[in-house]
C-alpha cells in the first residue's frame, strides 16, 4: 500500500521514499506526493532523484493493483536501474499541479452554481469541464462567468473532512455525480468542504483558499443530448 500523502496535504511538493517495487507497470513507492490520476484530473508528472543524484522523469501517475500507486517513468529513464528499497526523492511538476487544483477547485464551485447532478467531467492544466443532467440550460455564459468570479473572490477556506462509508450512505444527497461513486470500503470517504458553497466526497487536490484559482471564464455551454449540458470552463489570466 502506497501512502499517500497529498490527500491531507496538497500542497508537499516533494518527500524522500524508498521504492518497493519495479516492473512494466511503473515504480512503485511506499509513499507518494504524486497524484494517481482518476476523477478526471490527471496525474502528475514529475521527477525521481536517486541517491547519486540521477533523475527519473515521471511522466504520469496511476492507480496499481490494490492500493498501490504507480509512477511511469519516461522511455529510457534509467528506471531498470532502480532496486526494491533504493531511496528516491519524488518532487512533483509544482507548476502543472497548482493548476489542477485551481481548475478541480473552481469545478466544484460550478457544481454549486449549476443546480444539477453531474454526469461527467474533466480537467487539464488550462480548462475544465462539468456535464450536467440539465434537460434546458436556462442559464448563459456570462451569468455563470459572473457568479463563479464572485465565489473565487470571496477568498473562502476549503477545508478536507472524512466520514464513515455508513455515514455516505445516510447522506446520499453528499454524492453529486451520477456516473462515478466515490471510492468506499477503506472505512473512510474524504469530503472537500467549501463553507456555505459546496460539500462533497472528492479525492482530488485542491487549493486551501478559493481566491487561489484566479478569475475564469465559462467558454462554452454545449447540448450533448437531451438531457445533458456541457460547461466549459477556462483561467482568465
Amino acid at each position: 500500500m502506497t501512502e499517500r500523502l497529498y490527500e491531507r496535504d496538497a500542497y508537499i511538493r516533494e518527500i524522500e521514499a524508498r521504492v518497493v517495487g519495479v516492473g512494466e507497470a511503473g515504480i512503485e513507492l511506499d509513499r507518494t506526493v504524486f497524484y494517481a490520476r482518476g476523477g478526471g484530473q490527471p496525474g502528475d508528472s514529475g521527477v525521481l532523484i536517486t541517491a547519486d543524484g540521477a533523475q527519473i522523469p515521471i511522466v504520469d501517475t496511476v492507480k496499481g493493483e490494490g492500493a498501490a500507486i504507480m509512477h511511469l517513468p519516461a522511455e529510457s529513464a534509467g528506471a531498470s536501474a532502480l532496486k526494491v528499497g533504493d531511496a528516491v526523492t519524488g518532487r512533483i511538476d509544482w507548476g502543472r499541479r497548482h493548476r489542477h487544483m485551481r481548475m478541480h477547485t473552481c469545478l466544484h464551485l460550478l457544481c454549486a452554481v449549476v443546480d444539477a447532478p453531474v454526469t461527467g467531467g474533466n480537467l487539464t492544466a488550462e480548462k475544465g469541464r462539468l456535464d450536467f443532467d440539465l434537460p434546458e440550460a436556462g442559464i448563459d455564459k456570462d451569468s455563470l462567468t459572473d457568479a463563479l468570479n464572485r465565489l473565487i473572490a470571496a477568498d473562502s477556506e476549503t477545508a478536507l473532512e472524512w466520514i464513515t462509508d455508513d455515514e455516505l450512505a445516510a447522506q446520499p444527497d453528499l454524492v453529486k455525480t451520477m456516473s462515478v461513486q466515490p471510492p468506499t470500503g477503506t472505512g473512510s470517504v474524504r469530503l472537500l468542504r467549501i463553507p456555505g458553497v459546496d460539500l462533497q466526497p472528492c479525492g482530488g487536490t485542491h487549493v486551501a483558499h478559493t481566491g487561489e484559482i484566479g478569475p475564469v471564464r465559462v467558454t462554452k455551454i454545449e447540448k450533448k443530448s437531451r438531457l445533458n449540458r456541457r460547461i466549459s470552463v477556462e483561467f482568465a489570466g
